[in-house]
């Protein structure tokens, strides 16, 4: 049977981490998991909630001594992850685990070597909250499209799902979010199919917590430049 390696990165996720490994565990699919939660140096009690009552749920818990963002993160779990295929998955409750049937379709049916879950192509629910965080999303997939030729929806989208040999190729520099746009040139430069499906959002306020802002944008700006013109 193959194994599907779920990436959870967590900073200061106290009050959704334990939902979101439920829900992790519980989704049906066929291939066997291997959860993979690194928490990034959380201050608020997310470190303390995993080591001593979910360790027991998942297959790897790595604690790194200082905070450097999503993308630090990412790449340490890229080195635990022993699956046949990989999935990254925010631990905020945003993007539902109940859709990983939808999201490895393409993959399982050798369709696709990368697969990235639309927020824009869905008809399923998506919460309506940040017009000008939607204006943001559209300028940056649109600016990596005109680099990379690729016609993505959603580039910024947390869903990427990578089959093991696309992975095992990539080299992840950034330690924030610029990661979104680096992971999207790098895979623009390989020989592989990728497709996009749509999926549901259930998108934060700032005040439940979401943490990305526009200084991300800036810095996405540049990564797009960086890594596609190297």
């Amino acid at each position: 049977m193959k194994t599907l390696s779920i990436i959870i990165p967590c900073f200061n996720e106290v009050n959704t981490i334990q939902e979101i490994i439920e829900r992790v565990r519980a989704s049906d699919i066929t291939l066997q998991k291997q959860i993979i939660v690194i928490d990034d140096c959380s201050t608020d009690g997310t470190s303390e909630l995993l080591n001593k009552l979910l360790k027991h749920q998942v297959d790897i818990i790595y604690s790194q001594t200082v905070n450097r963002g999503k993308g630090s993160a990412i790449r340490k779990g890229l080195e635990f992850a022993t699956g046949d295929v990989l999935l990254i998955q925010d631990a905020d409750l945003e993007y539902d685990p109940g859709e990983y049937s939808k999201l490895l379709a393409p993959i399982l049916e050798n369709k696709a070597d990368v697969v990235y879950g639309s927020r824009f192509l869905s008809t399923g629910p998506r919460r309506v909250i940040y017009f000008w965080h939607k204006v943001g999303n559209t300028f940056l997939t649109l600016l990596s499209n005109v680099f990379t030729n690729l016609d993505l929806t959603d580039m910024e989208t947390c869903y990427k799902v990578f089959t093991k040999s696309v992975a095992s190729q990539l080299t992840i520099n950034e330690d924030r979010f610029g990661i979104e746009p680096e992971i999207t040139a790098r895979i623009s430069k390989m020989n592989v199919r990728i497709y996009e499906v749509g999926i549901s959002y259930y998108g934060r306020t700032y005040a439940d917590g979401k943490k990305i802002g526009w200084r991300d944008g800036f810095r996405a700006i540049y990564c797009i430049v960086k890594y596609n013109l190297r």
